[in-house]
């Protein structure tokens, strides 16, 4: 009997290949053909093999002989595995691949996922940095570059990108999405699912794509990791479902459901989330599955045992539990009970399958484990210069008074901060395949790229904080920076003694690579009280300062922004991080990134955001002076620190001439807008030229501002260049108090400029 269904399957997979092979990269089209043959295979699977494909548990990185001694071979051979994540490296996923194919009943091969978040080996800046590029060429050849590496190694699924908005800076996984606008969240959402999965998925050098966490995740309460969200539906569509849904449009293969509750239900078992909206209305037709023991986690919600949470997430449409394994060990029970069908099963191990066949695996289980590609295509001498390049592109030029950067090759340069000779933290957050060691400090960056001409001294002057257990708790996973045995003041001395005889002095501090990310949450956003009492030290001893600052999130920098001359957000910016910054910092590259996220003057305005809504009684100064009895502050101004879109160039831009091309448009119409930007600086840069509009009458109330366009270009000094938007109805439409998508006859606002507080401005009528 068993070779009778090895022959049958035999047959059946290589019938299956010619469909396989013709089926597009997108999660809309189904051939029935392909359909068929994934049928066949379920009709021969019996319910624990059924069950078992819908499990993702954690390989722990196993060895054959881990593998087998923690009980995950053995479920392996038994078809009760559908994939694993947690594993790198050719040789371990061969063999955790070897059991599943050559050991189990019916042959099927596993899907390897792995959080390759922003790079595989090769590490780019964190998400939250890459968004400040606004490049979305640069942004996709990312994608398509840890798609690269880390398919030459075996993975064949990613669990990125994450796009969810947030506009609380103390929730730490605000360092892995793009920012706090839907606009621009959406654009990146689909240049990262196209640069994973390239225009097939059948080719060997990508990988399946899976956006998280689906959804509301960036809006926990408090900004407290895994916390409740409560916000209405038009809210939900307005603002903070465009990114997921632009990654379903782009083809996006799976989807991870989130942590939190929507409408009182946790994610994992809301039907309304995983089948009415993003399978009805938005045509998903990729696999769900949960995030780390998200079925488990229900428990606590209060939804039910295991079993009951089990078949709760699979009737609301998880296909795939992650860790957990409560599908494993409680879905068989339900089908017996009458709670679950076997139909329901089926369909969520069919979409399992239309997975594992586009991405070839049927046709070779191996096809990602080429020792060749891994020798050669891995964290590469090109793979190394774009991610330089990247880098450089990412940081933000917060604060340049009198021109003090950039900075020469030459004199003696003070190189001071907990963070300067720190290579484990250059990456940042969920760099897990990363050889942190390998990672360019900012010291060694700085002594390559400055030469022989300067003289760089170093000294730690501070630990990150006086407190040992924040500390700890910031600088996990073997991103520990050893507590030095010197005293604080003995620390602060050594430092500030080279600086008197330094000509300038770079204070590198900020954040740890683990300060932000998950479950990083932080009540003080402010740089660390021993970073900020030594660089108000620093700027005491009269020497020009420049703040080179790490962060994962935006901080309250009120008081360094008041008494530092020079600030350059540098995020994490990745492997080349200390290569890339001296880039900057000594002008070899021009500074061209623009904020994704609003900086705060105070922890006190959180939530805060460019784009909010107006009140019945808002300021009616625009100097921010306290008016009773409107919507403002008694002990601080209402308008951020630094607002969306902002970041400064060693040269200037200058915006003249808005142009719209008609006073009105109708419904088959686009209007025009012109601005020629002219660089009269005396740098040749790059400027985000940045477009908002404003709908000034609605049926439901509208946001003061909306990003609805953006443009990078290169102006040589002294050159202007013209630049075009186009603007149709369909930029126009919001989601009304029904939800239906619509665009109203009105007056609307146009603002053009290099940031979220764009002056230059037009009206037009749509009619």
């Amino acid at each position: 009997m068993r070779l009778f269904y090895k022959l049958l399957l035999t047959t059946l997979i290589i019938l299956s290949l010619s469909a396989c092979n013709s089926i597009p990269n997108s999660s809309g089209n189904d051939h029935q053909e392909f359909s068929k043959e994934i049928d066949s295979i379920i009709g021969l699977m019996t319910l624990e093999e059924k069950i078992g494909q819908l499990n993702l548990p954690s390989s722990g990185d196993i060895t054959t002989g881990l593998a087998q001694s923690t009980g995950i071979a053995k479920k392996i051979e038994e078809g009760k595995v559908g994939g694993l994540f947690n594993i790198k490296s050719i040789e371990k996923i061969k063999a955790a691949q070897k059991l599943a194919v050559e050991k189990s009943r019916l042959k099927i091969p596993l899907l390897f996922g792995m959080d390759v978040i922003h790079g595989y080996e090769t590490t780019f800046p964190i998400p939250l940095g890459l968004s400040c590029t606004w490049d979305m060429d640069l942004i996709k050849k990312t994608a398509q570059v840890a798609a690269r590496e880390a398919s030459a190694q075996g993975i064949n699924w990613t669990f990125s990108p994450m796009v969810d908005i947030s506009r609380d800076p103390r929730w730490g996984r605000v360092s892995e999405g793009s920012g706090e606008d839907a606009f621009l969240g959406s654009q990146i959402a689909k240049a990262m699912v196209e640069g994973y999965q390239g225009e097939n998925l059948t080719d060997n050098n990508t990988i399946l794509s899976c956006v998280k966490h689906f959804a509301l995740y960036g809006a926990a309460e408090a900004g407290r990791d895994y916390n409740t969200v409560d916000m209405s539906r038009i809210r939900m569509y307005n603002e903070y479902l465009p990114p997921y849904k632009a990654a379903v449009d782009a083809g996006v293969g799976s989807v991870m459901a989130s942590f939190n509750e929507i409408d009182g239900i946790p994610a994992t078992g809301n039907k309304w989330l995983l089948t009415e909206v993003l399978r009805n209305q938005w045509g998903f037709n990729g696999f769900v599955v949960t995030d780390y023991t998200g079925i488990n986690e229900m428990i606590d919600h209060g939804m039910g045992n295991l079993q009951t949470s089990s078949a709760l997430a699979l009737t609301a449409g998880v296909d795939m539990d992650m860790v957990g394994e409560g599908f494993l060990t409680t879905l068989k029970k339900s089908v017996e009970e009458g709670k679950i069908s076997v139909e329901q099963i089926d369909t969520a191990v069919k979409r399992i399958l239309k997975a594992k066949y586009k991405l070839g695996l049927f046709e070779d289980p191996y096809k990602y484990c080429d020792e060749k590609r891994s020798q050669t295509e891995v964290f590469t001498v090109e793979n190394r210069k774009f991610a330089r390049q990247v880098a450089a592109q990412s940081l933000v030029l917060l604060k340049n008074d009198k021109n003090i950067l950039p900075l020469k090759k030459e004199g003696t340069i003070a190189v001071v901060g907990p963070l300067a000779s720190t290579n484990e933290n250059m990456a940042g957050t969920w760099s897990v395949a990363t050889n942190q060691k390998k990672s360019i400090s900012f010291l060694e960056g700085i002594k390559t790229v400055a030469g022989e001409k300067a003289n760089i001294l170093y000294a730690k002057g501070s630990n990150v904080d006086y407190d040992i257990d924040f500390e700890k708790r910031a600088t996990m996973f073997g991103k520990e920076i050893s507590r030095d045995n010197k005293t604080d003041k003995q620390l602060k001395e050594e430092a500030l003694a080279l600086a008197k005889k330094s000509d300038v002095v770079i204070a590198v501090l900020g954040e740890t690579a683990e300060m932000s990310g998950e479950s990083s949450s932080r009540t003080n956003i402010q740089i660390p009280q021993a970073q900020k009492d030594l660089l108000q030290a620093l700027l005491k001893t009269g020497k020009p300062v420049v703040l080179v600052l790490f962060t994962g999130r935006p901080l309250d920098l009120n008081e360094e922004s008041n008494t530092v001359p020079a600030i350059l957000n540098v995020w994490f910016p990745g492997s080349e991080a200390g290569i890339a910054i001296a880039d900057v910092l000594f002008g070899d590259v021009n500074p061209s990134g623009k904020l994704s996220a609003t900086f705060p003057r105070s922890i006190g305005q959180i939530p805060i955001f460019y784009n909010h809504k107006n009140t019945g009684r808002p300021l009616r100064n625009n100097k921010g002076e306290f008016e009773k009895f409107r919507s403002n502050y008694l002990d601080e101004r209402n308008e951020p620190l630094y607002p969306f879109g902002f970041g400064l160039s060693y040269t200037t831009f200058d915006y003249n001439n808005l142009k719209l091309s008609a006073e009105a448009i109708g419904k088959n119409e686009a209007l025009k807008i012109s601005i020629d930007v002219t660089n009269s600086g005396n740098y040749d840069g790059k400027e985000v030229v940045q477009l908002y509009i404003r709908d000034m009458e609605g049926s439901v109330t509208r946001p003061v501002k909306e990003l609805k366009g953006f443009q990078k270009v290169e102006i040589k000094k002294g050159e202007t260049k013209t630049v075009t938007f186009e603007l149709t109805p369909q930029d126009l439409k919001f989601y009304n108090s029904q939800l239906d998508f619509v665009v109203e006859p009105g007056e609307f606002q146009v603002f053009v400029g290099g940031n979220s507080n764009a002056e230059l401005t037009d009206t037009f009528k749509y009619q």
